[in-house]
């Protein structure tokens, strides 16, 4: 008996640790920094430099009071839950998503008023479809928007919606 109770406590503590290795990342305490992580201060210098341009399109084309949107929110749940279903649509579609590309957009225009600016999410990656060659081609793009793929939307918009960066 008290062999039993010893390969149950093996069994349990293996099957612990084994757990706990194929899940490390999600128990991660100190993650490492993205490449191209920039400071409060470079944000704040990249959206002023952004004020003319979005002068210029919202003083001239956007008949709308308070002007244009300058930003999209996405709750992080929604992003997350956008990755994982992109990235198994791109699987079914033949691709290895490797990143996303957002892309301005704008609203159409309703009553007269015109439509908020918008960003948009679109999936990146390869064809998982080797093509034969004798030449060594090895400028293929690995970064394409996915054809078919879905891509994430609705974002809400800033407050005000022309609210420069800190909001």
């Amino acid at each position: 008996m008290k062999q039993l109770l010893i390969l149950f406590v093996g069994i349990v503590i293996g099957a612990g640790a084994m757990y706990l290795y194929c899940c490390q990342a999600k128990f991660d305490l100190n993650p490492t920094a993205p490449n191209g992580l920039i400071t409060s201060e470079q944000a704040k210098k990249l959206d002023e430099a952004y004020n003319p341009r979005y002068r210029l399109i919202s003083d001239s084309l956007v008949k709308r009071p308070g002007g244009d949107n300058r930003s999209s929110w996405f709750a992080l749940n929604e992003v997350r839950k956008y990755l994982d279903y992109a990235e198994n649509e791109a699987k079914e579609l033949g691709y290895t998503m490797n990143g996303v590309r957002i892309y301005p957009g704008a609203h159409p225009d309703q009553n007269g008023q015109s439509g908020y600016t918008t960003f948009f999410l679109v999936p990146t990656g390869h064809s998982n479809k080797s093509v034969a060659t004798m030449l060594n081609m090895s400028l293929s793009n690995d970064r394409m928007d996915i054809p078919g793929g879905g891509s994430l939307n609705h974002g809400g918009q800033g407050d005000p919606p022309g609210a420069n960066y800190l909001q």
